[in-house]
């Protein structure tokens, strides 16, 4: 356990709007640190003080930096602070070089991991042809899929993306669903559209789907095509059976990229049926060009509780 130590640092320009910016309401992004790292933060202006275990001293320091260059152009609040959090947890567990880094622009602005697996994953996208993404939900798997997804449309290396969800109820029984084919499959899609719209914005992507250049299909629509020069996520994986991963993974066309998202932990298929997920983690992780990226309860990039609720059931588990 490191010693005790005391970190002394300026923060310029000594702005009084950014340092209220970057303290909160009555100094709540300052409690926030403090609570989380097990530190105490005093300040007075621009001058700041930070004392506690020296890793956690330092870590402080490194938070209240880098929130200190994003209120020139950004308004504070908590998740964002626990955001620049976890990024300096990350940070510390893995000393990832600059040149590894894969950073992504959309019309939306700049997409980069937050973190080791994040930007692990966003490397093993770019560089191989068939990647699992695997983990809890808020690690941003299929967002950061989605995002590699337009980057490659919009800098033409790929004539298409195609996103693939199996259409199976979370546990419920939601009985008949009206409407034509789009409107019965939209609702097991809604999370992929959020994230276009996100990075293309709602306009862009309905004339995109218009012209067939974005297809969201459930998984069923993908027997006996063949999908050349696109761009396919499959997300919520773990809801497909052997047969259908098998029939899936065996659409891969020439000069196409494929991405596999899902959480082993929360199959909704019936109890007698294996997640497709789960078997092609056991079977391909030997073949050429298939890569797997795990993700854990400390990538979660939604709200601190939901984190907290992640790590709970994993406790559950390991007791059963």
């Amino acid at each position: 356990m490191s010693a005790d130590a005391a970190h002394e640092f300026y923060l310029e320009p000594a702005d009084n709007e950014r340092l209220a910016n970057l303290c909160g309401q009555l100094d709540e992004h300052l409690r926030q640190i403090e609570k989380n790292l097990g530190i105490e933060i005093n300040n007075r202006g621009n001058q700041f003080r930070v004392t506690g275990a020296s890793d956690a001293a330092r870590a402080a320091g490194k938070v209240i930096q880098r929130l200190f260059e994003l209120t020139s152009h950004e308004l504070l609040d908590p998740e964002r602070v626990h955001l620049s959090l976890q990024e300096i947890g990350m940070d510390a567990a893995i000393d990832y070089a600059d040149n590894r880094e894969v950073l992504i622009k959309t019309r939306r602005g700049m997409v980069r991991g937050r973190g080791p697996n994040q930007k692990e994953y966003l490397l093993r996208i770019s560089n191989s042809d068939l990647c699992f993404g695997v983990g809890p939900a808020g690690t941003g798997k299929t967002f950061l899929a989605v995002a590699s997804a337009v980057q490659a449309l919009e800098v033409e290396q790929m004539r298409r993306i195609v996103l693939v969800r199996p259409a199976v109820e979370a546990g419920e029984r939601l009985g008949f669903l009206p409407g034509d084919m789009s409107q019965k499959v939209d609702p097991y899609l809604r999370p992929i559209y959020d994230a276009l719209y996100d990075m293309l914005g709602f306009e862009h992507v309905s004339r995109l789907i218009d012209r067939n250049v974005i297809e969201v299909a459930p998984l069923a629509f993908m027997r006996g095509r063949t999908l050349n020069d696109s761009f396919v996520i499959l997300d919520e994986a773990q809801n497909t059976t052997v047969e259908q991963m098998k029939m899936f993974l065996t659409r891969t066309g020439f000069a196409s990229k494929v991405v596999v998202t899902g959480d082993i932990t929360q199959v909704d298929l019936p109890r007698h049926q294996m997640s497709g997920l789960k078997h092609a983690m056991n079977i391909l992780r030997p073949v050429k060009g298939v890569s797997f990226v795990q993700f854990e309860s400390r990538d979660v990039v939604r709200h601190p509780l939901v984190q907290r609720i992640v790590e709970a059931y994993e406790r559950d588990a390991d007791n059963d």
